[in-house]
């Protein structure tokens, strides 16, 4: 816990409460406990009935009656601002991240800091604590965070051009330059013609450091992930020489035509399609769009569908040194109301329910469903029972949404689902290998758990100043000069405010 909560002592943190228009303290009501409340996402178009097979699968286990509202996922930032300004909040929330919203009522002391209580609770207890540091606000975790894979990363490429071509998988940028020039040179899909390119990007909608493929690739180069430290001081990852050298490398595919003309306006929807139709061979993302991928082979071509699609992890920069682009880690998480929960006891009868939760048995029901139902087991994964009746049907509906429940802060112990044919099960097992291994080398930003009061309102703005300049200088519309010049602004318009508070933020982590 950092000093910049632990000052909030139970005098404080009334007063705080009642500064977000909660009325916890001071009320000796005991909170009605029998039932749990919480409010959810909707990622379906049809929300579980409170009395369905798998709510009360759930709330058998953990003998707890549930009270769930789930909120269509579009909405649902919103409808959380509205919430958190209410005087009705639900016990249990699901938080999507860390919005301004959230931010600020639990640092009034809207939600409990959890962060010396999780270890309490052997299903609650972080597998990863980097993950776990990822999730706090300044060191403070206000929540259970709902985990997701820490690498994703892979570049995934036409296996039947490199078989053409008699080339390899690349292990470094030099041999990723060296494919890409060969895909677009050496006529690849044998047509005579000069119909190809290598690496396929499209217009990005993210900002800086949003795991774009240029911010691969600057972490390839030896770049900081969003921020790292120099001289124990935060500093930016655009203002390394790295970050200019990665961007050099680029720009120069662009130039020489490697990379497709229409990079910055090209839909991302449309990712795929190039890659698929056999204009570009090289996709750089997360993993599992080689799966994807694959399907569409397999749609048109069942026999040998397994030979157009490869993948490999990170790849070694241009000093041979590997340095892998991790995720976060998590996708939000479940955050206690002081309101609704309001003495320890009660917190911990709470976290005990979320404790459950997170179980193997549990998972598997948040995240399978019903064994027998709608899924069997074969091999250690999950296979989808075809057919059944209208109840079952609905039974697979709703499994993902009690996914939105499932924490796994302790780690995934619910089945995988079975890949469907070989060349699936081969490229599933191939993905866990390159993750795992990957996972050795992941450059973290050491500024993820870190939110300034600047860059809260403003972050997203200056954001997009580099952004913008890093698409302007590939496209050949500013120079480095240019490119500076932005970096400059990106200071002056607030970006040192938050490089101050950055850094004072991180002194104050533990």
């Amino acid at each position: 816990m950092t000093p910049l909560t632990r000052r909030l002592t139970a005098g404080a943190a009334c007063a705080a409460v009642a500064a977000v228009g909660l009325t916890a303290c001071g009320d000796d009501e005991p909170a009605d406990l029998d039932t749990i409340s919480m409010m959810v996402p909707l990622l379906g178009s049809q929300a579980p009935a409170a009395d369905s097979e798998l709510q009360q699968a759930v709330e058998e286990m953990i003998g707890k009656e549930l009270d769930l509202t789930w909120v269509p996922n579009s909405d649902y930032n919103d409808r959380m601002t509205v919430t958190l300004a209410s005087d009705d909040l639900p016990h249990v929330m699901v938080v999507q991240g860390k919005v301004p919203a959230f931010v600020q009522s639990a640092q009034a002391g809207a939600f409990w800091d959890l962060t010396d209580k999780l270890a309490d609770y052997p299903n609650l207890t972080a597998e990863d604590d980097q993950i776990l540091l990822n999730s706090s606000i300044n060191g403070d975790n206000y929540g259970v965070f709902r985990l997701r894979d820490p690498m994703r990363t892979a570049v995934i490429i036409r296996q039947d051009w490199l078989d053409n071509l008699g080339l390899e998988l690349p292990e470094t940028t030099d041999d990723l330059y060296d494919i890409a020039r060969a895909f677009t040179e050496d006529d690849p899909n044998d047509s005579g013609d000069d119909d190809t390119y290598g690496v396929v990007i499209p217009q990005w909608p993210g900002g800086y450091a949003t795991a774009s493929p240029y911010d691969v690739i600057e972490t390839w180069f030896g770049a900081p992930n969003g921020w790292g430290e120099q001289g124990g001081q935060l500093v930016p990852g655009f203002d390394t020489p790295e970050f200019l050298a990665a961007n050099q490398f680029v720009k120069q595919m662009i130039d020489e035509g490697l990379i497709n003309s229409d990079f910055a306006t090209m839909d991302s929807g449309t990712w795929d399609q190039p890659f698929f139709n056999g204009q570009g061979g090289i996709i750089i993302d997360v993993s599992s769009r080689a799966g994807v991928i694959m399907n569409l082979f397999k749609d048109q071509d069942p026999d040998n569908y397994g030979d157009y699609v490869a993948m490999t992890g990170n790849l070694a920069g241009p000093d041979g040194v590997l340095r892998s682009y991790p995720t976060i880690g998590y996708n939000g998480f479940l955050a206690i109301s002081r309101q609704s929960v309001q003495t320890e006891e009660e917190l911990d009868e709470v976290l005990s329910v979320l404790d459950a939760m997170s179980s193997q048995e549990a998972q598997i029901l948040l995240n399978n469903g019903i064994e027998g139902r709608n899924f069997e087991v074969q091999d250690g994964f999950a296979v989808p029972i075809e057919g059944g009746d209208s109840d079952v049907e609905v039974l697979r509906n709703d499994v993902t949404s009690f996914a939105q429940l499932g924490t796994q802060s302790n780690g995934w112990l619910a089945y995988d689902v079975l890949p469907e044919g070989g060349p699936e099960r081969e490229l599933w097992d191939h993905r866990q290998e390159v993750h795992e291994s990957d996972l050795a080398t992941a450059v973290h930003n050491p500024a993820q758990p870190l939110v300034s009061e600047t860059y809260v309102t403003r972050g997203a703005q200056l954001d997009l100043i580099i952004a913008d300049a890093r698409i302007q200088y590939l496209a050949g519309q500013i120079d480095e000069d240019g490119l500076a010049a932005e970096i400059e602004r990106w200071y002056a318009e607030g970006g040192q405010q938050v490089v101050d508070e950055m850094n004072e933020l991180y002194a104050q982590l533990d």
